[in-house]
């Protein structure tokens, strides 16, 4: 048995109107830099965070979504959407912000980090994580 903790770090609210978002990734980011093994979840209004094109001109708050571009420079590679959520938001995968890592194990390939499971496999996913914190 392993001695690392698998950290999940859970995302329910929206990007902006609250400091949840912004938050929780940098502490995701502080975590990963430590060699955490690292996990993401989004759902509920927490999907909001993750999708393209994101603008915050008139609500005098600065855009932080593209710094979610670098979780894969951190070695995080788990970052689960709730199915569910997105469908009741009217979102699909293409709505989301295109997020990838480079395996070591298959010559430095990209990979998608974002997998888009049903409640059952995110409950599961939670059930399996020694350590979660929520935001």
């Amino acid at each position: 048995m392993s001695d690392v903790k698998k950290f999940l770090y859970v995302n329910r609210k929206a990007p902006y109107g609250t400091i949840y978002a912004l938050e929780s990734l940098e502490v995701v980011l502080i975590g990963a830099a430590f060699e955490q093994d690292v996990a993401l979840a989004f759902f509920d209004d927490g999907v909001y965070q993750l999708t393209k094109n994101q603008n915050t001109d008139g609500i005098e708050m600065k855009n932080f979504s593209p710094t979610y571009s670098a979780l894969g420079d951190y070695d995080i590679r788990k970052i689960y959407v709730e199915k569910e959520s997105l469908e009741e938001r009217g979102l699909t995968l293409d709505d989301l912000q295109h997020l990838t890592y480079e395996d070591e194990d298959d010559d430095w390939a990209e990979k998608d980090s974002i997998q888009v499971v049903t409640a059952q496999e995110l409950a599961e996913i939670m059930d399996q994580s020694d350590v979660i914190l929520s935001f």
